[in-house]
């Protein structure tokens, strides 16, 4: 299948296009992957104007019968793409000629490409959400699943990747489900922005044809009508929106990332990744590398990067359309490539973790984690907070140097640092005991923790 050769957009011009300056301004190579979109697009727009009269019904069927050829012939990869009809509206236009004749030269009446790639990019972003949601849906669902199975297992808790207090590994999977349930909730109001139809504002002004934005509007599913032809056609703040969406998913992907390539380092050994998510050495046989979480934490700033790409190519546009606007696509696509790609190896890799009880419970009584319990505890026995934490500091210093945890410690050695410590102390000493006395909402407790689960599955 051939398009027509003539470029569609010439007439104006005395000498053609310089064959660099075709290629090199040309978006077809990557705008292409909007085809259905743009069909989608054309067929509503001829089917409203067929409604107002500008086209007889018979020109709008010859219209919706080309489209629809044309869309079979790129699903079965018949269509030849040129680089002399810039991109993919032309293309297709031209194509669109060729099959139907004069009727096909009708179709863009009222419209301009400056509304037409607007709306394009907008469906195109509307039905990539609803996947991402799915992806994201996904990840949420498995972290899910291991916080319930992982509820009373113990792990430290860090402040600046020092051991703080124990918490259970479910609780710490469930500050993550939080963030990214943050993230949907920016994803979702992200679209009612991205669900706003520009078509109809034509080249800036607007059209001297009596079209009805409303049918075409109801057509293609949106919800708005952009209120302004000038703003209508210039405006990409809906794919800054999410970009910057997406840059604090891959933020959140990213810190956890951090933590997946710290645990399952033999420094720490606290979780196994599953060997479909790993890779070997090309010179040391031992090695186990978690090339998954490195990845996306290194694709977190490709995200950072197209956000801010499309943060200053719009910065200095004066209204309304300019060709700086055809280089917003690649940035937004590539960011949604790369969130899909991630959320979905995500998924899939938490659904295959191996979490090492043992080494994490060892893990927490070496950083003496229950030295806050013992304050907590000498305060409600009258000690004032200030105090207790020197009698605590005191303890902790004594048990290094004896390699002693506190619970460890005779009553007798706790004694000579306070008389208010008595034999009930070691009931708050454990672990366990650590962990199950913060039952309140938000707190690590086992309880809590499968609270939080329920919560979270009748909310989904």
């Amino acid at each position: 299948m051939t398009t027509a050769n003539k470029k569609l957009s010439s007439a104006r011009l005395t000498q053609p296009t310089n064959k660099f300056v075709e290629e090199f301004t040309a978006s077809v190579q990557f705008d292409q992957r909007m085809f259905r979109q743009d069909i989608r697009g054309s067929i509503a727009h001829a089917t409203m104007l067929a409604e107002v009269k500008v086209l007889t019904n018979d020109e709008r069927d010859q219209i919706i019968a080309g489209l629809q050829q044309i869309e079979q012939e790129i699903e079965n990869d018949e269509f030849e793409w040129s680089i002399a009809q810039e991109d993919v509206h032309m293309n297709i236009e031209a194509r669109l000629i060729s099959l139907i004749g004069e009727v096909g030269k009708k179709l863009h009446t009222g419209r301009s490409r400056n509304d037409q790639v607007a709306t394009d990019v907008r469906l195109y972003l509307r039905d990539m959400i609803e996947p991402i949601n799915h992806q994201l849906s996904r990840l949420q669902e498995a972290l899910l699943n291991v916080a319930e199975r992982e509820a009373d297992t113990i792990m430290p808790g860090f402040t600046h990747l020092q051991t703080a207090q124990p918490v259970t590994f479910g609780h710490h999977m469930m500050a993550w489900y939080e963030m990214l349930v943050r993230d949907a909730e920016r994803l979702d109001d992200c679209a009612k922005r991205v669900d706003s139809m520009p078509l109809g504002a034509a080249a800036l002004a607007g059209t001297t044809f009596p079209i009805d934005r409303e049918v075409t509007a109801k057509l293609l599913g949106f919800e708005r009508i952009c209120q302004n032809s000038l703003d209508a056609v210039s405006d990409r703040d809906f794919a800054i929106e999410f970009n910057s969406f997406a840059s604090i998913l891959m933020m959140h992907l990213s810190r956890f990332s951090e933590e997946l390539i710290i645990w399952s380092s033999a420094q720490f050994d606290f979780v196994d990744l599953g060997d479909a998510f790993c890779t070997g050495s090309s010179i040391m046989p031992q090695k186990k590398n978690p090339d998954v979480p490195e990845l996306i934490r290194g694709k977190t700033s490709r995200v950072y990067g197209n956000m801010f790409n499309l943060l200053t190519l719009m910065k200095n546009q004066p209204l309304a359309y300019n060709k700086d606007n055809q280089e917003d696509k690649e940035p937004l696509f590539d960011t949604i490539d790369t969130l899909l790609g991630s959320l979905r190896v995500y998924a899939d890799m938490m659904g295959a973790i191996t979490v090492k009880a043992d080494n994490m419970r060892q893990a927490a009584l070496r950083g003496y984690a229950t030295a806050t319990d013992l304050a907590d505890y000498l305060v409600r026995k009258g000690t004032p907070f200030r105090d207790a934490h020197e009698v605590v500091g005191l303890s902790v210093a004594y048990g290094i140097k004896h390699k002693k945890d506190l619970s460890e410690l005779s009553l007798e050695e706790l004694q000579q640092f306070s008389a208010h410590i008595e034999q009930d102390v070691f009931e708050v000493l454990t672990l366990e005991g650590s962990v199950a006395a913060r039952d309140h909402l938000g707190g690590t407790a086992p309880n809590q923790v499968r609270k939080a689960i329920q919560k979270a599955r009748t909310n989904r």
